[in-house]
């Protein structure tokens, strides 16, 4: 970790702010590994790049889908390894079809939420006709 400008750093305040995360939870990401800030000032507050602030938001968009800190670190270092100029032919193919998986997982995953908000959502609309259909009790007594 280097110490660096601020100017084209952020920091964790302003970070959890734009991605919509909680501080204790960017430091916990930080302590798992997840996502290191790219920095720290003199003073050793945290500072973040926007490619760091990318990697929170990929994570941000993991976390209701049930994805574990090891898929999500995981998915991290295909992603980096793809960006890679050194990464062999062979190699990015392998990648390539373990980020297609990672989609397929993604998108296999959002199913399953749409099938329980659509539950979710009849259940609401039977409360609201039931409600609905009773008359006003007899509040006198």
């Amino acid at each position: 970790m280097t110490d660096v400008s601020v100017g084209a750093m952020h920091q964790i305040g302003e970070v959890a702010a734009e991605v919509g995360l909680s501080l204790r939870t960017i430091r916990h990401y930080e302590e798992v590994g997840l996502v290191p800030p790219s920095g720290r000032t003199t003073g050793g507050f945290r500072l973040y790049t926007e490619r760091d602030i990318e990697r929170l938001r990929l994570v941000k968009q993991m976390k209701p889908l049930g994805f574990t800190l090891d898929e999500m670190r995981d998915l991290l270092e295909v992603r980096d390894r793809l960006e890679s100029e050194v990464t062999a032919h062979d190699a990015r193919d392998v990648l390539l079809g373990e980020l297609r998986d990672y989609a397929r997982q993604a998108e296999e995953r959002c199913e399953k939420l749409r099938e329980q908000l659509n539950t979710a959502e009849g259940l609401v609309r039977t409360l609201r006709r039931e409600a609905n259909r009773r008359p006003p009790g007899n509040r006198e007594r």
